[in-house]
This record gives C-alpha cells, sequence and structure tokens, in this order.
C-alpha cells in the first residue's frame, strides 16, 4: 500500500495519508499523520476520516529499523476512537528507541491523550483541545460487577500509561475525568493549549516550527 500512495498519492476514501519522510541537511525525519477516529477490530463507517491501527503500526516498525531515519514527529487531529488500537500505537510509539516528538493540532481527544504524551516531547497548539473523559463502549453490555470491574481495569490502563509518559499526577487526571461540571450532559474536561500545559498533561505549547526544531535537536543530542 505505501509503494502505491508514493507513486500516485492516493489513498482509500475515509482513510488517512500515509506517513511521509523528509531530509535535509539537519537530518531524516518521518512524519506521521493520527487524524479522524481511531479504528480499531470494528470498520468504521466509509464516509467517517480514520486512521487505521493495522496501517500504522508496520510503519512504526519501519522507522524504528530504517538506519536513514533520524526521527519521528507524530501530527494529532483525533476525536479518539478504539481504545485498545490507540493504545497498541502509544505503547509503540513509546518503545521507539528514535527521537520522536507529537504536536497536537486541532483536537487530541479521548484515546488521543496517551498517543499525544507517548513521545519523549509533546507539543499543542495554543487553539488545539483535549477531552478527558471516562471509557465508552458500544453494543451489548452484560450488567454483572465482573464487567464493570474489566472496565475499571482497562480505565486504569489508560491513566496509568499517561501518568507514565507525561508530567500529570494520577489523582489530578482522574479528577478532571470524573468532572461533572465543565461538559453539558457528560462527563469530564475539556483543555486548552496552555492548560494542558499548566496540569503537566503536554509539555510544551507551540507550532509547526517549535516541534521540527525540538525533534532536531534531540536527533543532535543522540548523534
Amino acid at each position: 500500500m505505501n509503494e502505491n500512495n508514493e507513486n500516485n498519492g492516493s489513498t482509500a476514501p475515509g482513510e488517512a495519508a500515509d506517513i511521509v519522510m523528509t531530509k535535509n541537511s539537519k537530518g531524516c525525519i518521518k512524519c506521521l499523520n493520527i487524524i479522524g477516529a481511531i479504528e480499531g477490530h470494528t470498520l468504521l463507517p466509509s464516509q467517517s476520516k480514520t486512521t487505521k491501527y493495522e496501517h500504522v503500526l508496520p510503519q512504526l516498525v519501519e522507522v524504528e529499523e530504517d538506519e536513514n531515519v533520524d526521527g519521528l514527529l507524530i501530527l494529532l487531529n483525533t476525536v479518539g476512537g478504539d481504545v485498545e488500537a490507540g493504545l497498541a500505537i502509544s505503547e509503540m510509539i513509546s518503545g521507539m528507541s528514535k527521537p520522536k516528538v507529537s504536536l497536537v493540532l486541532g483536537g487530541g481527544h479521548s484515546i488521543g491523550v496517551p498517543l499525544a504524551v507517548s513521545a519523549d516531547i509533546s507539543y499543542i497548539a495554543p487553539s488545539a483541545t483535549m477531552t478527558i473523559h471516562p471509557m465508552r463502549t458500544t453494543g451489548v453490555v452484560i450488567g454483572v460487577s465482573q464487567t464493570f470491574e474489566y472496565m475499571q481495569k482497562m480505565q486504569d490502563r489508560i491513566i496509568d500509561f499517561i501518568v507514565k509518559n507525561s508530567n500529570i499526577e494520577y489523582d489530578t487526571y482522574k479528577n478532571m475525568m470524573l468532572t461533572t461540571d465543565e461538559i453539558a450532559n457528560d462527563v469530564g474536561s475539556v483543555l486548552f493549549g496552555e492548560k494542558a500545559v499548566e496540569c503537566g498533561l503536554i509539555d510544551r505549547v507551540g507550532s509547526l516550527k517549535d516541534a521540527v526544531a525540538a525533534l532536531y535537536d534531540l536527533i543532535n543530542e543522540k548523534k
């Protein structure tokens, strides 16, 4: 699929563009776009803009193993999506040895939060937002205690990853997630650029040039 897209620049309807590479005297970086909804094992409607985890995972392996690639820039504008797929991508990024920087543009909502903090340095645009809320589920739910215990464990997995990869405290994040007076008809919090940095969730407020400069600094330090 990568080869075809490089040849004609096309992507299937509703799918995010493939990873792209740029190279100059400072180094060679690849840019990964995570946009729309994170699609997991269930296909989303064809009219939805999606990022498919089965496309992203092998691309991350390629970045890690390609000796010609010095670093990874992750651009995020996502509404969230499949929890396990989002965590899988986040764990892959976090476990890479190559320098990586993320930039939240527009929104980094729900499972987009662990994706944003999985990089070595995370940025958020001043106008961007991040929504923090409890884990959702769809379909048939069996009303027994085991179901709710499972959901609690999954939620703790997400929070633990975020706390491990950012500067926010566990209790602070959980309180934001359970806030009842900030979102109409819902539970959770909406963080704008500066607020996301103030609470320790994101490292810095900045733009594309800031994120790219930080990535080249990391690359230079590693060299």
